[in-house]
């Protein structure tokens, strides 16, 4: 078991997530095709709802086998839900036979992205999920086995990590990451259980769930969690996705308005993350969903704005690696300055989130995120990228266009609405 991460990828933010993912598919099997917009408690499978899906600008629909031919009807990709899909199964003769002809009947089908595997399983059930992930990958290497993690703040028991392990985990691990001790039990318990997450199961992709707005004001960890996922991404060479909240439901939550969606939305791109998944979409009026008792809710028409800008921003993301992440001051828990060196700084008024990006450690663009889902902000951007000229990219039709003047001092301010981002690239 490893029980180290690398310092660099961590402290320094530069290995790459898009390239190391393109090369974790290079063996032929399942690869990142696109941003992954998606949600958790699926529609029905009918032409009406899947209609719907479609129009919103989701590209993952989850669904039984019944499904696939309305989901591919529609253009989407579907994830495949089954009780079939169950580590214990293959230790049954006749239900692993029954699992066989599900493959069989199921992997050529066009619409077919993923099986559903499992949500949140504790260390204890990574020896048979990695058994389960590889024999789907034996039976069908090109679609992927889906298996959703816990957050940073679920406890021992739910993590299956034993304080043992976590004092382990302290070998060779940095004094201070991001203003975290190295004896902070939450990273470690968290680190370890990753370490043996990637290590036991061997995913493709790194997914996980975290629930920040409540009605007391917001949790503490949420740029964490995305700090140390995004690590793990980096050192298993996988892409990474990122679980929102889209609901009220549980006692202690509140619900996110559209700038605060937008704000989970676009941390997440300035991190490397290759996906969002709204919690939840389809459900009871109870639970403040994005649809309730089967109507859209008021957030299900934003969030259909805001999937339709996350789509453009795609393909450009996938195309770069991302090789750094950092925060203004106040930093946050979990977050990192700015480093002196870095190619591009922010002065001035404002919180913000400074994604790097380019191919392999060479940053040749940037994302800059309003940390404030509250108030407008300008960022004042000293860009030392090698270039002339700036571009950006264009939510509306997802091409590059001309962005900010550099000028001789290569100042140029950037205006950002409350949780908003932008991506820029330096060109020429």
């Amino acid at each position: 078991m490893k029980t180290a991460w690398i310092l660099a990828a961590i402290v320094l933010g530069v290995m790459s997530v898009g390239a190391q993912a393109a090369e974790a598919g290079a063996g032929g099997g399942w690869k990142l095709k696109q941003f992954i917009i998606t949600f958790w408690l699926p529609p029905p499978a009918t032409d009406e709802a899947l209609a719907a899906v479609a129009a919103e600008h989701y590209n993952l629909t989850w669904t039984p086998v019944e499904g696939l031919d309305v989901a591919g009807k529609h253009g989407l990709r579907a994830m495949l839900t089954s009780n079939l899909l169950r580590p214990e199964v293959l230790d049954d003769t006749g239900k692993r036979a029954q699992l066989d002809s599900l493959i069989e009947r199921v992997k050529k089908h066009p619409a077919l992205e993923a099986y559903y595997i499992t949500d949140e399983p504790g260390a204890g059930a990574f020896a048979g999920l990695g058994r389960l992930v590889a024999y789907l990958r034996e039976k069908d290497p090109q679609h992927l086995a889906y298996i959703n993690l816990f957050p940073t703040y679920a406890n021992e028991q739910q993590l299956g990590v034993s304080a043992d392990a976590a004092e382990r985990a302290k070998v060779g691990y940095p004094q201070n990451f991001a203003g975290v001790g190295a004896d902070d039990k939450t990273v470690l318990r968290y680190r370890e259980h990753l370490n043996q997450f990637v290590e036991i199961v061997k995913p493709d992709l790194i997914s996980y769930d975290h629930y920040h707005f409540l009605k007391t004001g917001d949790g503490s960890q949420y740029f964490l969690n995305l700090a140390l996922i995004r690590a793990a991404a980096l050192e298993a060479k996988k892409p990474f996705l990122n679980i929102v909240q889209a609901c009220d439901g549980e006692k202690p939550w509140r619900l996110p308005n559209a700038a605060e969606t937008r704000w989970l939305a676009f941390t997440t791109l300035a991190y490397g993350g290759r996906g969002i998944s709204y919690f939840v979409y389809w459900g009871s009026k109870a639970y403040g969903g994005l649809y309730q008792d089967g109507k859209p809710s008021p957030m299900a028409g934003k969030v259909a704005v805001l999937n339709a800008e996350l789509a453009k921003f795609g393909p450009a993301l996938l195309e770069l690696d991302s090789v750094g992440v950092y925060h203004t001051a106040p930093l946050p828990y979990g977050g990192e300055a700015i480093p002196p060196d870095a190619p591009v700084q922010i002065t001035g008024g404002g919180e913000f989130v400074l994604g790097l990006f380019g191919k392999g450690r060479a940053a040749t663009a940037f994302m800059i995120v309003n940390r404030s889902y509250k108030q407008d902000a300008e960022a004042t951007v000293k860009v030392l990228i090698p270039g002339s000229s700036v571009q950006e990219l264009d939510r509306t039709t997802g091409k590059w266009s001309d962005g900010p003047t550099l000028g001789p001092d290569r100042t140029p301010k950037i205006k950002l609405n409350p949780g908003d981002g932008r991506l820029l690239r330096v060109v020429g």
